[in-house]
């Protein structure tokens, strides 16, 4: 729990936010001044581990918007108390004072220190800061259940995962998510694990006849695309709206590629072969008791016998293009991909043809939007 950990750590991170979230770094505070941390302890009557303490010379917190990967923003020295000193009365309020002395810590105790809030309930990351063995480690506080520990043995060592996580691009901890940036914001994104394992590319092909397979959807409808699903893509959604429909779907068949080779319905030498001539703009035809027909199927019947809703998306998403649906198609794509792929966001520019991105689209863009493939009126649900 040394001030050098944690310094080392902000060292890291701070170089890249600076450099790759230029606007998540500017939501960090400038230090506290030395006096206020001293006052904040004296008030509290507790010791600032020395890790919290480098922190906050280093930063006073920051503005709401700016996130640890727990979903927590960073408090200041005077957040931390008002933070920690509504817990204690909340803790009063349910103990007596014999109870109160005897506390464990259980729920909360007097000298924990809440050093990150959820903001929109009392939730958040604490240290401890009872003298002793456990004095500086990592706990996290919950409204309902209490306080539990086993997060980090130290701020310093949190905060160094932390930087690990954003050097190697890789999910924080335990947990799922991922350090992503767009438009110069971080954001820690909550992926799915797909599951491209099972199955195997020398599988025979079911029978023609074989009831148990499910149909293939019949021929998408017609009608054109709800525009509700693209706003829901903000400023990429303007983009697919906008963009020549050949170009839609060339991006829905390299989406679509991408989609397969994540969830392991590329390993199939026919899906591979339709995948490859779609993003070769060569037509592929789909019947259902063809050779593609009968794999997509097939993956489809396991995938739900296995719980495997992620391919069974991806097979799904083939469909669409095949049936000559590509806003469809990339809409659902992206969907799926922003629960599994972190550079989701980016390689779908990538396949737009990295034009530049319009401003976030309003209202008044979509009520004047002229693509009879997109229908700006309707809010319905399903793409």
């Amino acid at each position: 729990m040394s001030a050098e950990s944690a310094e080392r750590a902000w060292d890291r991170i701070d170089s890249w936010l600076g450099t790759h979230a230029p606007a998540t770094f500017a939501m960090l505070h400038p230090p506290a001044p030395e006096e206020e941390i001293a006052a904040v302890q004296r008030r509290m009557g507790v010791t600032f581990p020395p890790d919290l303490v480098a922190t906050l010379r280093r930063h006073d917190g920051a503005d709401e918007d700016f996130c640890l990967p727990t979903q927590d923003f960073l408090l200041g020295a005077r957040g931390c108390e008002e933070r920690s000193a509504f817990l204690r009365g909340m803790l009063a309020e349910v103990l007596d004072e014999d109870e109160a002395e005897d506390n464990d810590g259980a729920y909360w105790h007097r000298d924990f220190v809440q050093f990150a809030s959820y903001a929109i309930t009392s939730d958040g990351l604490i240290l401890d800061c009872r003298p002793g063995t456990s004095f500086g480690a990592v706990g996290r506080f919950f409204d309902e259940s209490g306080t539990d520990f086993g997060h980090a043995p130290s701020l310093g060592a949190y905060l160094t995962d932390i930087a690990d996580s954003l050097e190697r691009g890789l999910p924080f901890g335990s947990t799922r998510r991922w350090p992503v940036v767009h438009d110069g914001v971080l954001e820690w994104d909550a992926s799915e694990r797909a599951h491209p394992e099972w199955g195997d590319p020398s599988d025979p092909l079911p029978s023609t006849d074989d009831a148990s397979l499910p149909p293939l959807p019949p021929r998408g409808s017609e009608e054109p695309l709800r525009a509700l699903h693209l706003r829901r893509l903000g400023d990429l959604g303007a983009l697919m709206a906008t963009l020549p429909r050949r170009t839609v779907a060339t991006a829905a068949a390299r989406q679509t590629r991408r989609l397969a080779d994540e969830t392991g319905l590329a390993r199939y030498p026919e899906v591979t072969a339709a995948l490859d001539a779609l993003v070769g703009g060569r037509p592929v035809q789909l019947a259902g008791t063809g050779p593609l027909g009968l794999r997509l199927r097939q993956v489809r019947r396991e995938a739900s016998v296995l719980h495997d809703g992620l391919r069974g998306q991806a097979a799904l998403c083939l469909v669409l293009l095949l049936t000559d649906l590509p806003h469809r198609a990339l809409v659902r794509t992206a969907g799926v991909r922003a629960r599994i792929s972190p550079g989701w966001r980016a390689e779908l520019h990538a396949d737009l043809g990295s034009p530049a991105l319009p401003p976030e689209p309003d209202d008044a863009f979509w009520a004047t939007l002229d693509n009879p493939a997109i229908d700006a009126g309707r809010q319905g649900a399903g793409a």
